[in-house]
């Protein structure tokens, strides 16, 4: 747990309320006379067992079990990998919503009871029905200031990640039904469209293209590892630099220091415009589209010129060899004439479409118009995440200098299917 006074922060250190093995979604509940009760799961592969739901009481504050753990609601057969749940008070009653059924196949559960250790009475609430939003899950309940009600969830997408949609929620005999009800069964479907909360909501897209114009990294973009500065930083010339990273292996999948962002839409394309410093053989970066497959196209650094290279590894979570398939060769840009440490350059824009789930690669010399090279690449998730597009600098031998890749902007734009 932490806390603070402002959303904003500043946060307190963690505080472990409770440690064990497998135990996950963890929602606490604080009632009207201040005591404080919370619901967790259980995951199969740590703990031996799923499907559960377990309440115990904790400290008024939040911190720590005061009392012994009870399940309270067994999903068996019928509704099985039970998860996920959220605690509410409402209407008299105690609430847990919770997903069933697995994450691309379930539905929707709530259950109620008259004391937080029930016993509970269960209800489908919502399910995929006739609707192309399969398995609903991981949502949560949010009453706006205006009284109406909506509930939040997941759709997963296989290879474009787990997508969030929001519903219209109302309450029907005591009991919510979330999305609409047009077959008259009392079990909601989610809606694809439907009229916002608030009316007048501007349509905005988190960050995407970034010009590397700040001193601070966006926050589009996610490291595969815990952060080192050997990786690279901003630069007050405005380019983003990642120094070639010792990484030997030839599988991506390990390499920590591959500097990624989520897939933004079904259709789009990533361009990166960047310079690479080859400061010695062996050294490579290039544009990847990363997942437990993944494929890449890599700029390699040969004598004085460069190999445009496709690298593709299936089952890269699994410890894959990479394939590696040389295009085309290319001429230096430039290259230094002082005897320490000299680099070859080479600059040169890459890219990478993706259209309903296939990605295309192609390159320009700057300026010039794009080819498209190499093999189409099917997009494929990553564990427990969609696929991801970003870039990577990486050296195959320790010896001499680092070289770098200078980023000078990456831009991210629809593209039609």
């Amino acid at each position: 747990m932490v806390k603070a006074k402002d959303p904003a922060g500043e946060w307190s250190k963690p505080v472990c309320v409770l440690s064990g093995r497998g135990m996950i979604d963890p929602c606490p509940l604080w009632d009207d006379d201040g005591r404080c009760y919370l619901v967790h799961a259980w995951a199969a592969s740590r703990s031996g067992f799923n499907s559960v739901l377990t309440v115990q009481e904790l400290s008024a504050d939040g911190t720590r079990p005061i009392g012994r753990p009870s399940i309270v609601f067994d999903g068996g057969q019928e509704n099985h990998t039970t998860e996920g749940p959220k605690f509410y008070r409402h209407d008299g009653y105690y609430w847990i919503f919770c997903p069933a059924g697995g994450v691309q196949t379930g539905w929707q559960l709530a259950m109620r009871s008259r004391s937080p250790f029930g016993p509970y009475e269960a209800r489908r609430v919502m399910a995929q029905g006739r609707t192309s939003v399969n398995g609903p899950h991981q949502g949560g309940w949010v009453r706006t200031a205006e009284g109406t009600d909506w509930f939040l969830h997941f759709n997963d997408r296989g290879p474009y990640g787990r997508v969030v949609f929001l519903q219209p929620m109302t309450w029907r005999d005591g009991w919510p039904l979330i999305g609409v009800d047009d077959d008259g069964d009392g079990v909601g479907e989610p809606v694809y469209s439907y009229r916002k909360p608030v009316q007048g909501q501007t349509v905005a897209n988190p960050q995407e293209s970034d010009e590397f114009d700040s001193p601070e990294l966006g926050l589009q973009w996610q490291w595969s590892a815990n952060y080192d500065p050997l990786w690279g930083m901003p630069t007050a010339n405005g380019t983003m630099r990642l120094y070639t990273w010792d990484f030997p292996s030839g599988n991506l999948w390990q390499a920590p220091n591959l500097i990624l962002q989520k897939t933004p839409a079904d259709c789009f394309q990533a361009t990166a415009r960047v310079r690479f410093a080859a400061k010695g053989d062996g050294q490579y970066i290039g544009l990847v589209v990363m997942g437990r497959d993944y494929s890449a196209l890599a700029v390699r650094r040969e004598d004085n010129r460069f190999l445009l290279q496709q690298l593709t590894c299936l089952g890269a979570d699994e410890g894959q060899p990479e394939r590696v398939a040389t295009l085309a060769t290319l001429p230096a840009s430039d290259s230094d004439t002082i005897p320490y440490s000299p680099a070859v350059y080479l600059d040169i824009d890459l890219r990478v479409s993706v259209v309903a789930g296939r990605c295309t690669f192609s390159y320009s010399r700057y300026n010039e118009p794009f080819r498209p090279i190499g093999q189409t690449f099917p997009l494929r998730e990553g564990k427990w995440i969609g696929a991801k597009v970003g870039l990577f600098s990486e050296r195959t031998t320790a010896e001499g200098n680092r070289g770098w890749l200078d980023v000078d902007w990456v831009r991210v734009e629809g593209v039609k299917r």
